[in-house]
């Protein structure tokens, strides 16, 4: 057995051990990112009502909720019955993979499609369907959260140009994106050559840090599942009424994110406009997806507390809130979510033994 045979065995039989190394040391990587967060969250919790704070639980447990109805949902809609609780804690796994790994959402799609795979039945790319329609249904529904936040900021006299300029700019991309993304789904051809561009491309890149390898990614497999991908979207797509009861679950996972910045702003006894917050979160967010750190540390308190200035909150208090929010929340969701995706990958070690 030649050496470099002995180290792809090696890797092949502890693949999960390394996988778990990797993921503690991310998460250190984002305790240690945020270490002077908690300092200051744990300064400010003697000025704050306790009480608000505590109604964080069951808002984040509302919002789990909503994702995992969802899910089970649009899962339906493509002939796969799956049970709310697998799905509710696939959900929090899920969260905690996109915390952890500074990838723009992408480790989360990949991590998704893998997890979700069960042999014919239930196929990576049916997965990634379905985690797609999600997200754009999300981002759909904050459509309708984003007009009432500027309806909310126009009756306080708070609606600024600068204000009107952001929340179009934020509707225009939510909306031409959806455009885009149904154009190349909608068609066999568009959406074979736009994925095959992807993945070629996505090639060249792995063959800078793998030049023995020109396609990691093989094309023909790659195309398969493309074409798996569009099928299952024309079955979507032949019920657009079924949709309504997924949006509605999308709308309330977005109520409940917004809602669990607002009890934070009601705790340090402040009751700021709702819309100033809506439209805040919508830009940290967008934001937040290049972010190259944990969670997108420091750009998404950063453009929080700079796009509230403009609604005409004060930074004074508009950052303190914002770091509380998500130093608490990551505590509320990431060892749930962690203690989850460790249990799958222990799992999965045991059925390969």
């Amino acid at each position: 057995m030649t050496k470099t045979t002995g180290k792809k065995t090696w890797f092949r039989k502890n693949w999960k051990i390394i996988v778990n190394l990797v993921t503690l040391i991310a998460l250190g990587v984002l305790i240690y990112a945020i270490r002077d967060q908690l300092g200051a969250t744990l300064s400010n919790l003697k000025h704050v009502n306790a009480w608000f704070l505590l109604l964080l639980i069951p808002i984040e447990f509302l919002n789990y909720h909503a994702q995992a109805k969802m899910y089970q949902k649009l899962y339906k809609l493509v002939g796969n019955k799956l049970s709310y609780k697998f799905l509710l804690r696939t959900s929090l796994e899920l969260n905690f993979v996109n915390h952890v790994f500074p990838s723009g959402g992408v480790t989360g799609f990949s991590y998704y499609s893998l997890r979700m795979r069960s042999g014919d039945e239930l196929t990576g790319t049916k997965a990634t369907l379905v985690h797609t329609f999600k997200l754009a249904l999300m981002f759909l529904s904050f459509e309708i959260l984003l007009v009432f936040g500027l309806f909310s900021l126009a009756i306080m006299g708070k609606a600024s140009n600068l204000t009107i300029l952001v929340a179009a700019v934020v509707s225009t991309l939510v909306i031409v994106g959806t455009i885009i993304g149904a154009y190349i789904l909608g068609s066999k051809h568009r959406i074979n050559s736009f994925f095959t561009a992807i993945t070629k491309g996505l090639n060249r890149i792995i063959q800078i840090v793998r030049p023995k390898h020109p396609e990691t990614i093989n094309i023909n497999k790659a195309k398969i599942a493309f074409t798996d991908f569009h099928e299952n979207y024309q079955i979507i797509k032949q019920s657009p009424e079924k949709l309504k009861s997924p949006l509605l679950y999308a709308l309330l996972a977005n109520i409940t994110e917004v809602l669990a910045i607002y009890v934070v702003y009601l705790a340090f006894g402040e009751a700021v406009n709702i819309g100033a917050v809506i439209l805040a979160y919508a830009v940290a967010n967008f934001a937040g997806l290049v972010s190259v750190l944990p969670g997108g540390v420091g750009i998404y308190e950063a453009l929080m507390t700079a796009v509230m200035a403009t609604a005409g909150v004060p930074a004074a208090l508009s950052l303190p809130v914002t770091v509380m929010y998500r130093v608490l929340n990551t505590a509320i969701q990431l060892p749930l979510g962690y203690y989850y995706y460790h249990q799958n990958l222990v799992s999965n070690q045991k059925d390969s033994a």
